[in-house]
């Protein structure tokens, strides 16, 4: 027997929560109520939701603050939460959906209304466990991250290779990553319109170097990142030997091979673009070509780059 979907209800109104109490039960839910945002927090720490419908404006802590709080649980991540305000103001509707609100009724609330936008949020939400459990089983290591820099789900594999975790039981990105994230709030969709987003080195869990690209855009605000882990060493090492560079050139030219912008090189080294161009032209008179394409077709020959 399929277990029935458990909305929870948060209204500080008794009137509200008897009406939308029977409305529920009678359309097939399984219906839990709490009368403030706090109460609220402390039911959802013992049962997760399939759904939440949140009143905007209650004593204490009103849905808003409610709503973020819950963002930040793991087992809250893809859960639905639909506002119930009699606010009608563009920016009230905005501040709901930043909060992490995904549609929200005006009230007074039609119970046919309601239950509809349950079923629609339902599907969507079984749809986006049924694609994560997906990645999860295929082993990728695949994050997303809203345009603060903060991940809103990852594939188990990519949160134990980050390593750092926040609270929430959430990956922490590496601080270059979320300082890009925040620079560049308008990715588009297709990571080749704009210039992707430099790989950054750093340490996981085991000692591996992450290369973070990336991927596209999911969601209004869905940032959608590949974490890979390579070693460079003995790349780099085959540049040193083969074409007589310095540590230093080889991981230039290495990054070059790449197709990294002299900008995203002096990123991933903590170098200057101006030294960066600096090391070129050394690199470019010791390989004896004249331009960056032609280094780096050597490159990519020397270390068998794919």
């Amino acid at each position: 027997m399929t277990p029935k979907p458990i909305v929870l209800v948060v209204d500080d109104s008794p009137a509200t929560l008897g009406m939308l109490n029977d409305t529920l039960e009678a359309a097939g839910f399984t219906v839990l109520i709490a009368q403030s945002g706090l109460t609220a927090m402390q039911l959802v720490e013992r049962i997760t939701p399939d759904i939440v419908l949140m009143d905007a404006l209650m004593p204490e802590m009103d849905g808003f603050e409610a709503c973020r709080r819950m963002k930040q649980i793991k087992a809250l991540a893809s859960v639905p939460i639909v506002f119930m305000t009699g606010l009608t103001e563009s920016q009230d509707v905005i501040r709901g959906l930043e909060a992490g609100g995904v549609d929200y009724v005006t009230k007074p609330v039609a119970p046919d209304e309601v239950v509809a936008r349950i079923n629609v949020h339902l599907a969507n939400a079984r749809l986006t466990r049924s694609a994560h459990a997906a990645l999860d089983v295929t082993g990728r290591f695949l994050l997303a991250c809203d345009h603060e820099g903060r991940v809103l789900w990852s594939t188990p594999q990519a949160a134990e290779i980050l390593g750092q975790k926040h609270a929430s039981g959430q990956p922490v990105l590496p601080e270059a990553v979320r300082a890009w994230v925040v620079r560049c709030p308008n990715m588009p969709a297709e990571p080749g319109l704009a210039t992707p987003l430099a790989i950054i080195s750093h340490t996981g869990t085991a000692g591996q170097h992450l290369e973070i690209s990336y991927v596209g855009r999911t969601g209004p605000d869905e940032l959608l990142l590949r974490v890979v882990a390579a070693d460079r060493s003995s790349e780099e090492l085959l540049l040193k030997q083969r074409l007589g560079l310095t540590t230093r050139e080889a991981e230039v030219l290495l990054w070059v091979g790449r197709g990294k912008t002299n900008r995203d090189i002096a990123e991933i080294l903590s170098l200057s673009p101006r030294t960066v161009n600096k090391h070129l032209e050394v690199i470019y008179a010791k390989i004896g070509v004249e331009n960056r394409s032609s280094a780096a077709g050597i490159a990519i020959r020397t270390v068998g780059m794919t």
